[in-house]
């Protein structure tokens, strides 16, 4: 069933369990993006929510998310977000109930700094597509 012809969206409560996300969805070096909620997955239109996994000491590759807003939500870890801000690199430091908001167009990596425990966060864009543009 094509879940983007609006005849086929269902009009009942969805249920993603962890068990049916999906990582067939764009990639960044370093990071594994599950997807949850998406037109793909449960029919959604305007929302689309994952998840991203990121190992110890792991960096990803500077991305951005074209003109998607993200939000983010920290679950586990201390995930640090780096971007510049002029010529000036900036890097956050979250810990678990922190949320980051990542503006469109806005180039970023993110960072793993524990050299044991992994970090997980859940993301929500504004896009139907998990927007990834990898940079050099």
């Amino acid at each position: 069933m094509d879940l983007n012809d609006p005849s086929n969206r269902p009009m009942r409560l969805q249920h993603v369990t962890s068990a049916q996300v999906s990582t067939n969805t764009s990639q960044s070096e370093g990071m594994q993006r599950q997807e949850a909620v998406s037109a793909r997955m449960t029919g959604s239109e305007k929302i689309w929510m994952g998840e991203t996994l990121m190992a110890p000491s792991m960096k990803s590759a500077n991305h951005h998310h074209g003109d998607s807003e993200t939000g983010i939500y920290i679950v586990r870890g201390n995930p640090v977000f780096v971007f510049l801000d002029g010529d000036e690199e900036v890097r956050i430091e979250t810990k678990p109930g922190d949320y980051m908001f990542v503006p469109p167009f806005v180039r970023h990596r993110e960072e793993n700094p524990s050299i044991d425990s992994e970090a997980l966060v859940v993301l929500a864009r504004t896009t139907q597509e998990a927007i990834v543009v990898n940079l050099p």
